[in-house]
């Protein structure tokens, strides 16, 4: 884990500090005895409302959502594990992990503030089945043992025209299972989410799936109760941990035009990263915002600051500040056999909280009883080139009808249907599912 910040709480709570950074301090230090991981995520796709839920599950859909075959049972977030991946249904969604090395594997509470808007506690429950889990960029298992077929064509940075010495080629065809599995992941993400298994209590389960709200906060006091956590186990998050907003996304023009993307600031937002993919016959054309050439499926998942900052300063990320990205013309000129998606990150913070408090005295003995750490990011889904007009509820006007190849911004209305009609230039492709497209260069 990696620091981030230091916040005082009246019961002495130290934020910032991680216990991956102990092993650097002179001071002799123990892992603490029960640990609890928070992720918060928020998602929404681009020209329709916020969704809870689609019936049965939402097809192909849902699986392309998050509402895949963990979410067929109930609203979308039914196990734990959908913070990391780029849900939308629900909207926000909270993971919670606890691992109590003296009592493991035993069920515990956490009692929330009443701005999350989810009852007085949530319950924490060993899991009955972890399936295996995997990370954001690895080809599943099952691809693996089939020789794919096709290329994949690499461009990046922002900007209209196509720059010199692109796309990269990468052969899938004529590389090594090693490669081309590398290659799919790309940038690799530190810091990876606890692998969890029957030794954790986790939050959802199968006796609380109830999500957050568009108006729920995490934002004040939280309390762990269960055997053998420690009585001390109180925390206090502020506006720094809050759930982010969701992405106010707009995109125009057509796949043969160069395509605009323009947002609003997100707050607390450290980074941002854009990628955008379709299938052009058995090649994959892919494109993200860096100015470095990657395929970019690692990057979907938390970053520690640590990486964000050398990340930003590799100019792999935007800045902050960042609120506008053209995408190169023509490049998704060819794609024919599926409708461009594009995906955008907003980077939060990373938050620990240890206690007790490390101790001044660098030769005094250090044994944390408890830690907690948090962390927060928003992305958003965009279909390129879609002439759909969506509404932004208490965030200005639709797109403008006349805007030249159509215009969308991200649904974040009060519930309504997005507004607009499909383009009479014909019946738009298949939506692009990621896994769908690792079916086809596969042969599956």
């Amino acid at each position: 884990m990696t620091p981030l910040r230091f916040v005082l709480t009246p019961a002495c709570l130290a934020v910032g500090l991680s216990i991956a950074s102990l092993g650097a301090q002179a001071q002799n230090t123990k892992t603490p005895k029960v640990q609890l991981w928070m992720d918060l995520s928020t998602g929404t796709m681009a020209g329709m409302p916020e969704m809870d839920s689609l019936p049965g599950g939402g097809g192909m859909l849902g699986g392309l959502m998050g509402g895949g075959a963990q979410g067929r049972a109930g609203n979308g977030n039914t196990a734990y594990g959908h913070a990391r991946a780029m849900s939308v249904m629900p909207p926000r969604v909270i993971d919670i992990a606890l691992h109590n090395s003296l009592r493991p594997g035993v069920e515990a509470s956490q009692a929330i503030p009443p701005g999350m808007r989810m009852g007085e506690s949530l319950p924490l429950i060993p899991p009955r089945a972890q399936p295996t889990q995997t990370e954001p960029g690895d080809v599943p298992q099952e691809y693996q043992q089939h020789q794919p077929k096709g290329r994949i064509l690499l461009y990046w940075g922002c900007g209209s025209a196509v720059r010199a010495g692109q796309p990269r080629v990468i052969d899938l065809a004529r590389a090594k299972p090693s490669d081309y599995a590398q290659a799919f992941a790309g940038r690799a993400v530190p810091d990876r989410g606890p692998r969890v298994g029957p030794a954790y209590a986790l939050y959802p389960n199968e006796r609380n799936q109830v999500s957050l709200s568009r108006d729920s906060s995490v934002v004040g006091d939280h309390q762990v109760r269960g055997d053998g956590v420690p009585a001390s186990m109180k925390f206090t998050l502020g506006a720094a941990q809050d759930l982010m907003p969701a992405i106010d996304l707009r995109t125009t023009g057509k796949p043969q035009d160069s395509m605009g993307t323009s947002w609003q600031p997100v707050r607390n937002a450290r980074a941002y990263y854009l990628h955008a993919m379709s299938q052009n016959g058995d090649d994959l054309i892919m494109w993200s915002s860096a100015e470095t050439p990657d395929t970019g499926m690692g990057l979907f998942d938390y970053l520690s600051p640590a990486t964000i900052d050398r990340w930003l300063k590799e100019r792999v990320l935007l800045q902050p500040e960042t609120t506008q990205c053209a995408i190169p013309q023509g490049i998704f000129a060819g794609g024919r056999d599926a409708t461009p998606i594009l995906r955008m990150m907003a980077y939060g913070g990373e938050s620990h909280i240890v206690y007790p408090p490390r101790p001044a005295d660098p030769k005094a003995a250090w044994e944390p009883e408890w830690s907690v750490r948090v962390r927060v990011k928003s992305h958003t889904m965009a279909m390129l080139g879609e002439e759909m007009q969506g509404q932004r509820g208490g965030m200005g006007a639709a797109a403008p009808a006349g805007a030249d190849g159509g215009a969308y911004s991200s649904g974040m209305g009060s519930g309504q249907a997005a507004g607009g009609a499909p383009s009479d230039a014909g019946t738009p492709g298949e939506v692009v599912n990621p896994v769908n497209l690792l079916r086809g260069l596969f042969g599956r």
